[in-house]
């Protein structure tokens, strides 16, 4: 592995002084992430869609999936 020179170190901290790397992120974490994805639906679409996770033996999540998938390829 090669070794940086005096001057490359320097060069490589003056550029990380004027341009700090954005490690944080967006901010939030697991929770936030899962509130972005929540959809509030009408009972009977939540009823379909329970029904049919339980009578295929899959998540909603799942269900949902197939349903938008369905729909995106009709579209084409």
């Amino acid at each position: 592995m090669a070794r940086m020179t005096e001057e490359e170190a320097w060069a490589l901290d003056d550029e990380v002084t004027r341009n700090p790397p954005d490690a944080v992120g967006k901010p939030g974490g697991f929770f936030t992430d899962r509130r972005d994805r929540m959809v509030i639906l009408d009972q009977f679409s939540a009823g379909y869609i329970k029904s049919a996770a339980r009578a295929e033996n899959k998540t909603p999540a799942e269900i949902i999936g197939e349903l938008v998938r369905e729909k995106i390829a009709a579209s084409i």
